[in-house]
């Protein structure tokens, strides 16, 4: 099992260097090509814009299985072990919640959207919203086994990720 979320999450880093690498080459071929031979490609604003988007999800997950969101521990760390858990719980069940309501107000705008396709590409406009429901259902995920882990006494404090990188 943990070598099939390892392989999860290594496949969201590829997606995201895919979808950079799909920005800075329709970008760049862009601003060349309106400037040396005053045309462009139709298609690269509508396409870098959905690559921005989902490169934009996609780190957020993968930050999110890190930790390495922002976070202000300094009244978290002068609590006893229990009350510090205890917090760590309620934050994972508050996020939980938040990521819950994302996931179903992207799922509804899919519904909406689905018939409806962009302007210059034609795609779904479904897909573009579809970003929220992955961000939303993996989000939940990270949070329920956060949830569980913190529960079951895992360590309560940011794990040192360099050791996980290098094994």
């Amino acid at each position: 099992m943990h070598k099939l979320i390892e392989g999860y999450f290594t496949l969201l880093k590829v997606l995201g260097i895919i979808c950079l690498i799909t920005m800075v080459v329709l970008v760049f071929g862009n601003v060349v090509l309106r400037y040396a031979f005053n045309d462009s490609i139709l298609v690269s604003e509508e396409v870098s814009r959905w690559a921005f988007v989902w490169l934009t999800f996609l780190g957020a997950v993968i930050l999110l299985r890190e930790r390495g969101h922002m976070g202000v521990d300094l009244a978290l760390r002068a609590l006893p072990s229990w009350g510090e858990r205890g917090c760590l719980i309620l934050s994972q069940l508050l996020m939980l919640a938040c990521s819950g309501l994302f996931f179903w107000g992207s799922w509804q705008q899919v519904q909406i959207n689905w018939s409806m396709p962009s302007p210059v590409t034609g795609w779904s406009m479904g897909l573009f919203y579809g970003t929220g429901v992955f961000f939303g259902l993996s989000a939940c995920a990270i949070h329920l086994y956060e949830i569980a882990r913190l529960a079951m006494g895992g360590d309560i404090h940011r794990p040192d990720l360099s050791a996980e990188i290098h094994q």
